[in-house]
C-alpha cells in the first residue's frame, strides 16, 4: 500500500445530521464510477453531503464493503471550492491552487494539472461550479481522460453533462430529519432550547412549510431564540403569499427556499438589512475592519457595525470561522445573492465595489510595507484569504477604463504575494491585464503605476523563465523611468536586468547590474526586501567568480539587517550564500547549520525556489559528511521540485556544480543501482517528509570524507535558455508521496 496524503478538506463546522441513506448511497457511486454529481436546488445540503461522503472516503471508509478507499485515494482528498470564480481564466488556477501546486514555468495551468494528477489516485471534490459550468466540464473530462487514477465528486445545481457521470439528485430532508437538524441548530443558538409535547406539532408544521429544505431550516432554527415555534410559523405564514410569488411553474421548493431567505430579511430591521445588501460585495471572507469601512455611512454608523454583524450570525446569515488570520466572516452564496438583488434595487451597488476595492486597495498597500518586516508570514496568510476579495478588486479597477491604472498599481504592488507566495501565473494575468488597457494615459500618475506593474511583470517573466517577455518589459521600464525620471522604477528595472544576467552566466554583467541597482537604490533612500535580494544577488555572482571574501562581506550585512528588521524571507537567501562559503572554506558543520535555518524558513513561506536550492547544497554537505546515501535521497527529492521551478537549477552552470559534484561523488561510493535506489526514495517524499528529514540532526558517521570544495567556475550543461530567477521565493507545492523502497541509510 502507497503511504497516504491526507489531503485539504476542512473540518466539519456546527456537525453533520442525518442523511445516513444518501451518505452510503454516494459512498457506493464513488465505488463504481469515476464521476459522482450531487445535484438539487440551492439550499437543499449539496455542498456539506459531498464534504461529509469525502470525509468518509478520506478516513478510509468504503461504504459498500468491497473497495479500499485508503489504497483508492492514496494521494489524499481534496477540495476546490469555485463559488467565488468568476474569471475563466482564473479556474485553473483555482484548482492548481486547491491541490497545492506551484509552478513558475510558462506551461499552461491545465498542463500543470494533468501532468500532476497523471500519475495518482485522488479524489477531487468541486463544489459550486454554476457560473462556469461548460468550463468546468471540459476541464473535468481532460483531466479524467488523462489521470486513470483520479475521481471527481462535484456538488452543483446541474450536472456536467459528461459521458460516464453519474448524478445523484439530493432530495429535501425527510420530515424526522428536518425536525432533528431544526432542534440541534437551535439548541446551538439558545443552550435551553428543547422539543417538547408543547411546540413538536408547530415545528414540525414548520419543517413541512420549509420542504425540508437545510439551508431554510438553519434560517428558522436562528429565529427560534427569540420567537416560539408557534410565533416563527405564524409570522412566517403571514408573508407566505407574498414572498412565494413569481414565475409560474416555479418549484415549490425554489419557492420555499425563496420563503426561508425572504422571510429572514423581512425579519431583519432595517439596519440588519442595509448591512446585509452591502456585505455582498465581498467574496469569501471578510474581517470585520473591511466589513466597517466599506459598509458603514450616513445611514449605518461605524458603531453598529459589530452588533449587527452579531444579530446576522445569531439568524445563520453569516457564518463566523476563525483561521489563523484571526475572526472572519462569510455569507452563503445563497445567502450572498439575495442580498446582492436587494443591493441592486437600491442603486447603490457600483458605489459598494468601489469603496470594497478602494479598502483592498489600502489593505495591499499595507501589505506590501509590512513584507519588509517581522509580521512577513502573517501578511502571506492574510493575502492569501483575502485573494477572492482582491480579485473582485482588480476585476472592479478593470471595468471602467479611466480607472485602469488603479488596477495596474494593485496588481505591481502585489508583486511580493505573486513572486513570494507561489502565484507567478494569477500575478502574469493581472498585470498582463491592466497594462493591456489605458496606454494613452500619460499622466504622471498614472505612467508611474505603469512603470511599477512593468518591472513587476518583468520579475514574474523571469521567475518563470521567459526571458524574452522579462526583457521586454524591463527595457520599456527603464526606457519609461529615464523620460520620467522615476529613479525608483529605474533602480527596479536595472535590479531585474541583473538577474537575468546572473542566470544567464553572465556574472560580469550581472555584477555590474546589480551593483548599478544598488546605487541606485541608495540614491532614491529605497530599502526593502527587494534592496538586500538584490544585495544577496550581488553576493552570489561574487561567490561563483570566486570572490568569496567579498560574497561573505555582502552576506553578512543582508543577514544583520534582516535580524534588525526581523526579516525572514531573503534572509533566508543569505544564509544559502554563507552556506556556500562555510562549505567551501571547510566549516561543514557550520554549513549544515545555516541549511537546516535556511530550509525551515523556505519551508515556512513555502518557497520553493529556496528550498530546492538549500536541499541541494545540503546533499554535497552530506556526501562531504561521508554520508552518501543521504545525499542521493536528498538530490532525489530535489529533481521533482524543479519540475515546478522549470529548468533545473536555472540551466546555469554556476549552480548545477554543486549537483554535478554531489552526484559524481555519491554515485562513486555507493555505486550505480545503489545511488538509483536512493534517488528513487527520495522522489517518492512529499516536501514535509524532505524537509523533516533535512533538519533533523544526522547519525555521527566513522569517519567523514574528505572535502570536495564547490566550483567556481560554471560546468557546462545542455541548455542556455535562461530559467527562473534564483532569489526569489515560492510557495512549494505538495507533492504527495509514493511509495518507499525501504529506508536508505548513509
Amino acid at each position: 500500500m502507497r503511504q497516504r496524503t491526507y489531503g485539504n478538506l476542512p473540518s466539519e463546522l456546527g456537525g453533520f445530521v442525518g442523511r445516513g441513506g444518501e451518505l452510503a448511497e454516494l459512498g457506493r457511486l464513488l465505488g463504481s464510477s469515476r464521476l459522482v454529481t450531487v445535484t438539487g436546488v440551492g439550499g437543499v445540503g449539496k455542498s456539506r453531503l459531498a464534504l461529509a461522503a469525502a470525509r468518509e472516503q478520506a478516513d478510509g471508509a468504503s461504504a459498500d464493503g468491497a473497495g479500499d478507499a485508503q489504497e483508492r485515494y492514496c494521494d489524499g482528498v481534496w477540495l476546490a471550492e469555485l463559488s467565488g470564480v468568476r474569471d475563466p481564466a482564473l479556474l485553473e488556477l483555482t484548482l492548481a491552487e486547491a491541490l497545492g501546486l506551484t509552478d513558475h514555468t510558462t506551461r499552461p495551468p491545465r498542463t500543470v494539472l494533468a501532468e500532476h494528477l497523471a500519475g495518482r489516485r485522488l479524489l477531487l471534490v468541486l463544489d459550486g461550479f454554476e457560473q462556469l459550468v461548460e468550463e468546468t466540464a471540459e476541464l473535468v473530462r481532460e483531466l479524467l481522460r488523462r489521470s486513470p487514477g483520479l475521481r471527481v465528486l462535484a456538488a452543483g445545481r446541474r450536472a456536467l453533462a459528461l459521458d460516464g457521470e453519474l448524478a445523484f439528485p439530493l432530495a429535501p430532508l425527510e420530515p424526522a430529519e428536518a425536525l432533528e437538524l431544526l432542534a440541534a441548530r437551535a439548541s446551538a443558538a439558545d443552550p435551553g432550547f428543547a422539543v417538547n409535547d408543547a411546540n413538536r406539532a408547530a415545528l414540525g408544521e414548520l419543517c413541512a412549510r420549509l420542504d425540508g429544505l437545510p439551508l431554510a431550516l438553519e434560517l428558522a432554527a436562528g429565529r427560534l431564540r427569540a420567537l416560539s415555534a408557534a410565533q416563527v410559523l405564524t409570522r412566517l405564514e403571514d408573508r407566505f403569499a407574498l414572498l412565494t410569488g413569481g414565475a409560474r411553474g416555479v418549484l415549490p421548493r425554489h419557492r420555499a427556499l425563496r420563503t426561508a431567505i425572504g422571510w429572514s430579511h423581512e425579519l431583519c430591521t432595517a439596519e440588519e438589512r442595509l448591512l446585509w445588501a452591502r456585505l455582498s460585495v465581498f467574496g469569501g471572507q471578510f474581517d470585520l475592519d473591511a466589513a466597517e469601512y466599506v459598509c458603514a455611512g450616513p445611514d449605518l454608523p461605524v458603531e453598529s457595525v459589530l452588533d449587527l454583524v452579531g444579530e446576522l450570525l445569531a439568524q445563520s446569515l453569516l457564518v463566523g470561522e476563525e483561521t489563523p488570520t484571526g475572526m472572519r466572516y462569510r455569507m452563503l452564496e445563497t445567502v450572498r445573492i439575495y442580498g446582492a438583488g436587494w443591493l441592486e434595487s437600491l442603486g447603490d451597488a457600483g458605489r459598494l465595489r468601489r469603496r470594497h476595492r478602494d479598502w483592498y486597495m489600502g489593505l495591499a498597500t499595507w501589505c506590501e510595507l509590512d513584507w519588509f518586516s517581522p509580521r512577513q508570514q502573517e501578511v502571506a496568510a492574510l493575502v492569501e484569504a483575502e485573494l477572492p476579495n482582491l480579485r473582485l478588486a482588480l476585476e472592479c479597477c478593470l471595468d471602467e477604463p479611466e480607472e485602469v491604472h488603479l488596477g495596474r498599481y494593485l496588481a505591481g504592488t502585489l508583486w511580493f504575494y505573486w513572486a513570494g507566495c507561489g502565484r507567478l501565473t494569477e500575478g502574469r494575468h493581472w498585470l498582463e491585464r491592466t497594462l493591456e488597457g489605458g496606454r494613452g494615459l500619460t499622466e504622471p500618475e498614472y505612467e508611474g503605476s505603469r512603470l511599477k506593474a512593468l518591472w513587476v511583470l518583468g520579475y514574474v517573466a523571469a521567475l518563470q523563465g521567459d526571458a524574452v517577455a522579462s526583457m521586454s518589459a524591463l527595457y520599456e521600464c527603464r526606457d519609461g523611468a529615464e523620460r520620467t525620471g522615476n529613479a525608483v522604477a529605474a533602480a527596479y528595472s536595472v535590479h531585474r536586468l541583473g538577474c537575468l544576467a546572473l542566470i544567464s552566466d553572465d556574472m560580469a554583467r550581472a555584477a555590474e547590474l546589480l551593483r548599478s541597482a544598488l546605487d541606485r537604490y541608495r540614491a532614491a533612500g529605497e530599502l526593502n526586501s527587494n534592496v538586500l535580494m538584490c544585495q544577496v544577488e550581488l553576493a552570489m555572482a561574487l561567490a561563483f567568480q570566486g570572490d568569496l571574501p567579498g560574497a561573505l562581506a555582502l552576506s553578512e550585512e543582508v543577514r544583520d539587517i534582516c535580524e534588525e528588521r526581523g526579516e525572514r524571507w531573503t534572509k533566508a537567501y543569505a544564509l544559502y550564500v554563507l552556506a556556500y562559503a562555510a562549505l567551501d572554506s571547510g566549516a561543514v558543520a557550520e554549513a549544515r547549520r545555516l541549511l537546516a535555518e535556511c530550509v525551515t524558513v523556505n519551508h515556512t513561506f513555502r518557497d520553493l525556489v529556496g528550498l530546492v536550492l538549500a536541499v541541494e547544497l545540503l546533499a554535497l554537505v552530506n556526501v562531504t559528511e561521508g554520508r552518501p546515501a543521504e545525499a542521493a535521497v536528498l538530490q532525489g527529492a530535489a529533481e521533482p521540485m524543479w519540475d515546478g521551478v522549470g529548468m533545473q537549477l536555472f540551466g546555469s552552470g554556476y549552480f548545477n556544480a554543486p549537483r554535478l559534484m554531489c552526484q559524481e561523488r555519491a554515485g562513486e561510493l555507493l555505486g550505480a543501482e545503489r545511488y538509483a535506489s536512493c534517488a528513487r526514495h527520495g522522489r517518492s517524499l512529499s516536501v514535509d517528509e524532505l524537509v523533516e528529514r533535512a533538519v533533523r540532526e544526522p547519525e555521527p558517521v566513522p569517519a567523514p570524507a574528505p572535502l570536495p570544495r564547490p566550483r567556481t567556475t560554471p560546468t557546462p550543461t545542455p541548455t542556455s535558455t535562461p530559467g527562473p530567477v534564483p532569489a526569489a521565493g515560492h510557495p512549494g507545492n505538495r507533492r504527495p508521496a509514493g511509495s518507499p523502497k525501504g529506508e536508505p541509510t548513509g
